[in-house]
């Protein structure tokens, strides 16, 4: 159930962020989700892709420091308290979000939204008993 992200650690300078997407773009890899976070020298760019090996390998072999990261998918209702509806739960049992970002997604009536858990497979169980859907990696690469 866990998804595979990307993390790129790039420098905080002009057009190092296109370096990234061109590499990608002329490997033929999709992006479907990102996250960027910034510091005074570098940033660090998350990326949910089609094809994570390919664009691991692609990226690599420019020179770049890339890591992979398991974090989870999750559908959140596209209504006031949808995301509280996911959040709560997890709050009550110690579950700490690290970070989360938004995937755009037109074929999704709902929002999905990337999470990196302190504890993933707590979370996991935790949103299993509440009927929150978790979205496989598979399912994001076939988007």
């Amino acid at each position: 159930m866990l998804a595979k992200q990307i993390s790129i650690f790039i420098e905080n300078k002009e057009g190092r962020l296109a370096e990234v997407t061109a590499i990608l773009r002329d490997a033929d890899i999709n992006i479907r989700a990102l996250s960027l976070a910034d510091t005074t020298d570098f940033g660090v760019l998350r990326l949910i892709v089609n094809d994570n090996e390919k664009a691991e390998i692609a990226l690599k072999k420019e020179g770049f420091t890339v890591g992979i990261t398991q974090v989870l998918a999750v559908e959140v209702s596209d209504k006031p308290g949808g995301l509280n509806r996911v959040l709560d739960p997890l709050c009550e049992q110690g579950v700490n979000v690290e970070y989360m970002y938004a995937f755009a997604n037109p074929q999704c009536k709902n929002a999905i939204m990337i999470f990196r858990f302190d504890d993933p497979k707590k979370a996991l169980e935790i949103l299993a008993e509440k009927s929150i859907k978790v979205i496989t990696g598979q399912e994001i690469c076939d988007l």
